[in-house]
C-alpha cells in the first residue's frame, strides 16, 4: 500500500478497539461505516466537477449530518438510517434493515469528522478497496459474529481466477457471493491482463457481475465493496439480489460461475407447531431442473451453478469433501456431473485456510457442455495441495505464491496439454495426476475423494507437525465431527 493509503487504513483502524470495549464489533463498525462513506461519497458526486442530482432527500444528505453533535446527532441519524431504508434502488438496499449500533454521540462525530476530512471520489478504487476489504478481513477474524462462513480466503479466489481467466464482454454469477470477494478477484484480472476499450470497460462496469446474497448485512457489505471498487455506481441497477437463489431456475444463464456456497450441509426452515413452538425441518426444492431432490445445501447449489452456465459456461467451485464421496443423492449427481459436464479439475484444499473452522473442502473446475451421448468428462485431474500440507490463519497463513505450483500444473493457456507429476517409480510424492472416467466410474459410489500420497504424521512419529499445527488439525477435525453430529441431529428433528 501507498503511504496515503496506510495513512488512512490506519485512521479507520484507530476506532476498532475503542467501539469493541463498548460492544460495537467489527461487523457493527463496518455497516456503520458503509452507510457513512455510501453518504460522503454521494455528497461528493453531487458537487463540482461532478454536479449529479441524487435521490437523497435534503434533510437526510451527508451535510445534515456534519451540521449536529451530541444527543441530536445520534437522534438524527437513527431517523436518517429509517427513511434512507425505504428509497428505492441501490440507496434503498444500502440501507435495509439499518441500524444505529454507535450509541455513543462523541465517538459517532469522530469518525463522521474523519470520514468527512477525506475526498474519497479522488482516491483510486484500489485505494478506496484496499480500506474496505481490510476490515471485511478483519470481521472474518472475529469468530463470535461467524462473519468467515462469507469470506473466502482471498488467495485461493484469485488462483480461481487465474485458472478460469475470464475474458472481457463475458459474464460472471455467483449464486452465493458473500462480500463480493469473486467480483472483485475477476474485474482486477480483466483490468490488469487487457488493453479495455470504451464499450468493454462500459461493459465491465455495468453489465458483467450478478449474485445473490440472502443475509442482508453481508449483501449490503458485498454492494459497498463493488461500489467502491468502481463496479456499478451510485445509481445503477442493483448486481445482486436479496432472493434465495435455489428457489427457482436463474432468470439467466452466464459465461462464468466462481463461488464458494454457505458451508452448512442442510438447508432448513423455521415453522411453527401446533403447540405454538417454533421448530426447524428440512428444506428440499423442488426444481424440475435438478437431477435429485435433496435437502444437501451444498447439492443443491451444485446442481443450480450447472444449470446457471451457458451451453459454453464454466465454471469454479469451492466444495466440501462431503460432495466427493457422499451416497444417494450425492453418487447420483456425481454421475450427471460427469456425463454432461467436462469435470476436468480437483483442487483438494488444506485445513486452516478458511475462518469458519472444521472445513475440509476442495475446488472442483468443469465446463459445461453440449448434449452428447458418450460422457463430457474424458480425464479428471486432481492436485493434492492437503496431504502434508499445514496452514494456520496467523503464523503460516494461504497465499498465493503456494498456489503458483497448482497454476502452472493447471496450465491455464491450454489445459489440454498437460503433464502429470506423479510417476510410482520415479516420482511417487507428485501431487498432480489424472484419472480416467473409466477409472472415476469404477470406484464405489463414483467417489471423487481421491489420495494417493502417503501421510508422513501417521509414518513417522518422529517427524510431527509443530504442537501449534497439531492442535489447529485437531480443533478442524473436532470441528467436522460436531458439524456431523449437528446434521444427524438436525435430521433426526431434535433440538441442539
Amino acid at each position: 500500500m501507498s503511504n496515503n493509503t496506510s495513512s488512512i487504513v490506519s485512521k479507520v483502524w484507530a476506532f476498532c478497539n475503542p467501539l469493541r470495549d463498548v460492544g460495537v464489533g467489527y461487523g457493527d463498525y463496518l455497516e456503520q461505516l458503509t452507510y457513512l462513506l455510501f453518504l460522503k461519497m454521494a455528497d461528493e458526486y453531487s458537487k463540482p466537477p461532478h454536479n449529479r442530482k441524487l435521490n437523497i432527500p435534503a434533510e437526510y444528505d451527508w451535510e445534515s449530518l456534519t451540521a449536529r453533535k451530541g444527543a441530536e446527532l445520534e437522534l438524527h441519524y437513527s431517523t436518517l438510517l429509517r427513511e434512507l431504508s425505504t428509497q428505492k434502488g441501490i440507496l434503498g438496499q444500502i440501507f435495509t434493515k439499518s441500524q444505529n449500533k454507535i450509541q455513543d454521540p462523541a465517538m459517532l462525530a469522530k469518525i463522521i469528522d474523519m470520514i468527512d476530512k477525506e475526498q474519497w471520489l479522488v482516491m483510486g478504487a484500489d485505494v478506496k478497496g484496499d480500506i474496505y476489504e481490510k476490515l471485511l478481513e478483519q470481521n472474518a477474524q472475529d469468530v463470535k459474529s461467524g462473519a468467515g462462513q462469507y469470506f473466502t480466503p482471498r488467495p485461493l479466489i484469485k488462483a480461481m481466477v487465474e485458472c478460469v481467466r475470464p475474458q472481457p464482454m463475458k459474464t460472471i454469477a455467483d449464486p452465493a457471493c458473500g462480500t463480493g470477494g469473486f467480483f472483485l478477484a475477476a474485474y482486477d484480472y480483466l483490468v490488469a491482463n487487457n488493453k479495455l476499450d470504451k464499450d468493454q470497460n462500459k461493459f465491465l462496469k455495468y453489465s458483467t457481475f450478478f449474485g445473490n446474497e440472502i443475509v442482508a448485512s453481508t449483501r449490503r457489505m458485498a454492494l459497498m465493496n463493488l461500489f467502491l471498487h468502481n463496479i456499478g455506481d451510485i445509481e445503477s441497477d442493483n448486481f445482486i439480489s436479496p432472493a434465495d437463489a435455489l428457489i427457482a431456475a436463474s432468470p439467466a444463464t452466464y459465461d462464468y460461475i466462481l463461488a464458494n456456497p454457505p458451508f452448512g450441509k442442510k438447508s432448513s426452515q423455521t415453522f411453527t407447531n401446533n403447540e405454538g413452538e417454533q421448530e426447524k425441518e428440512d428444506l428440499t426444492y423442488n426444481r424440475q431442473d435438478f437431477w435429485v431432490t435433496t435437502s444437501n445445501k451444498q447439492l443443491n447449489f451444485l446442481q443450480h451453478i450447472r444449470t446457471m452456465l451457458k451451453t459454453t459456461g464454466i465454471a469454479a467451485v469451492v466444495l466440501p469433501d462431503n460432495v466427493l464421496f457422499e451416497g444417494g443423492a450425492g453418487e447420483t449427481l456425481r454421475k450427471k456431473l460427469l456425463e454432461t459436464t467436462d469435470l476436468h479439475t480437483i483442487l483438494r484444499l488444506p485445513t486452516g485456510i478458511f475462518y469458519a473452522h472444521g472445513v475440509k473442502a476442495n475446488v472442483v473446475f468443469f465446463d459445461n457442455k453440449p448434449a452428447s451421448k458418450e460422457p463430457c468428462t474424458k480425464e479428471v485431474w486432481i492436485y493434492d495441495y492437503r496431504t502434508n500440507i499445514h496452514h494456520t490463519l496467523k503464523k503460516n497463513p494461504l497465499n498465493i505464491e503456494v498456489l503458483q505450483n497448482f497454476i502452472t500444473c493447471y496450465n491455464p493457456v491450454n489445459r489440454f496439454k498437460r503433464k502429470e507429476t506423479y510417476h510410482p517409480e520415479t516420482n511417487p510424492e507428485g501431487r498432480w495426476r489424472k484419472f480416467s472416467y473409466e477409472e472415476v466410474i469404477a470406484r464405489d459410489k463414483t467417489s471423487l475423494d481421491i489420495t494417493w500420497l502417503k501421510d508422513e504424521s501417521l509414518a513417522d512419529l518422529d517427524n510431527l507437525p509443530d504442537p501449534e499445527i497439531l492442535a489447529e488439525d485437531i480443533i478442524e477435525n473436532l470441528e467436522a465431527g460436531l458439524e456431523s453430529f449437528r446434521g444427524i441431529i438436525a435430521s433426526l428433528n431434535m433440538k441442539v
